[in-house]
């Protein structure tokens, strides 16, 4: 199980969330982001050497609200083949320098997504060690699969991962109440919302069987 300090990280995730958000083609926000955590869960790495959260911020900066959701890693070297998929660097308390990257483009967090999809990884809170969260649900799991080679991509409203002999996983970047996507869709869904209010329940990942050969 991953271990939480509790300490300080400059600058912090929701800084470098600010600077990193106005990037992405599925951000609808204003120039600068105002931000406020709504919500989130981590992911243990088997191997216990990368952090992975999945984050629910809410922006405030656009013409109305609006809810994302951001996987990310946190890693003590750079990722020299995913350069792209830095968001940025902190200086951790305890850790030291850390390397952030934007997670589904991250092997390591996809694995344990998958895993996740697949029923096999355990969901942990956001801010407790060793502490499983059971209200995030995984609906109509996948079959056993083993995370391969991957393409992604960011469109407008999403990011999908393309994987060689897999299906297309979604990581839904702009969160809505709980819509059904369909029968036998693989969904990972959670409860956010800001100041406390949890009444929201979103898709932050799903799965559709598009499979590709390479």
């Amino acid at each position: 199980m991953a271990v939480l300090h509790c300490t300080t990280m400059s600058p912090g995730k929701r800084e470098l969330l600010t600077e990193w958000l106005p990037s992405r083609p599925w951000y609808r926000g204003g120039v600068r982001p105002r931000l406020a955590k709504a919500g989130g869960f981590r992911l243990d790495d088997p191997a216990g050497e990368v952090g992975i959260e999945f984050v629910v911020v809410t922006d405030d900066s656009g013409a109305r609200p609006t809810t994302y959701h951001v996987p990310m890693t946190y890693r003590g070297a750079e990722l020299t083949e995913a350069a792209d998929a830095l968001i940025g660097t902190s200086e951790h308390g305890v850790l030291g320098l850390r390397w952030i990257y934007d997670g589904p483009r991250d092997p390591v967090a996809l694995a344990q997504i998958v895993a996740l999809l697949s029923g096999n990884a355990q969901p942990q809170a956001q801010s407790a060690s060793d502490t499983p969260d059971d209200s995030i649900r995984v609906a109509n799991p996948l079959t056993a699969l083993a995370a391969g080679q991957f393409a992604t991509v960011d469109g407008s409203e999403d990011t999908e991962i393309s994987m060689i002999g897999g299906p297309v996983l979604r990581v839904h970047r702009r969160l809505e109440p709980e819509v059904a996507l369909g029968p036998g869709i693989t969904t990972v869904t959670a409860p956010w919302g800001s100041s406390g209010d949890s009444a929201s329940r979103s898709v932050l990942l799903s799965a559709r069987s598009k499979f590709l050969h390479g």
